[in-house]
């Protein structure tokens, strides 16, 4: 009992861990500090720490968001689009097969970074973490209502992406929806072509609206055919946005 007890708990810890990673709350409206619930996460999973999750979301363009105000409800400026049809099974963005990222039903961050609300218009949003967003909205819906409690969800994410190019059966722009290493990456790009010599060239330009002197900018090398034989296991990384995959 006391073992299904503990597993029980782990799941809903792990689930809010995950949920806390797209939706966001404006701070003043938090009663438990992100420190307590580090403290409380770690009592249950030790230092597990889970790719992508050691920086909070930065919204980007193109990105679905959903902001609410508590009894009030959404605050899209228009009603929310239906989700457009489209085949979302390998996650390509304008990939040589063609097949297109299902849009999800929400307010999308423009190409100029910003959203229409109600009452307070047109706001820039892209370049805030989730949380900063909301603190940002919670103090612009002030002029509004009476202390508001501001919550933004990431409902899609559309702005992280990498890019493979070369000797792969499906080159293209794919989006970083989920963690993927550069042996996934191969895979999810159709594999390698029969000209292919194996070896993997990442091009790491940097991600978010960062000053340039602050980029993180390098090369990094990986070789498929020693991956095979167990060597450098450590190079099969994860990739990042902005990432430029070439499969020579």
């Amino acid at each position: 009992m006391k073992v299904r007890i503990c597993l029980l708990v782990l799941i809903v810890t792990l689930l809010g861990c995950l949920q806390l990673a797209t939706a966001a709350q404006s701070t003043d409206d938090v009663v438990v500090s992100n420190a307590e619930k580090e403290k409380l996460r770690k009592e249950i999973v030790g230092d597990l720490v889970l790719p992508g999750e050691q920086e909070e979301y930065v919204i980007g363009h193109g990105d679905i968001l959903s902001v609410t105000v508590y009894g009030e409800g959404d605050m899209s400026a228009s009603a929310a689009a239906p989700p457009a049809a489209g085949n979302n099974a390998t996650g390509l963005v304008g990939a040589g097969e063609g097949q297109q990222k299902e849009t999800a039903a929400g307010i999308k961050v423009r190409m100029d970074g910003r959203i229409s609300l109600k009452h307070i218009g047109d706001v820039q949003v892209a370049g805030m973490t989730l949380t900063q967003a909301a603190d940002y909205l919670k103090k612009l819906y002030l002029t509004v209502f009476d202390d508001p409690i501001v919550t933004v969800v990431l409902v899609q994410s559309n702005s992280r992406r990498y890019t493979v190019m070369g000797q792969v059966n499906s080159p293209g722009i794919f989006s970083l929806d989920f963690p993927v290493t550069v042996v996934q990456a191969i895979a999810r790009s159709g594999g390698f072509t029969e000209w292919a010599n194996h070896d993997v060239t990442i091009i790491r330009q940097g991600s978010g609206p960062k000053e340039k002197r602050d980029r993180e900018k390098k090369t990094l090398s990986f070789d498929y055919d020693d991956f095979l034989k167990g060597k450098d296991l450590e190079k099969n990384i994860y990739l990042r946005p902005n990432d430029v995959m070439i499969v020579h």
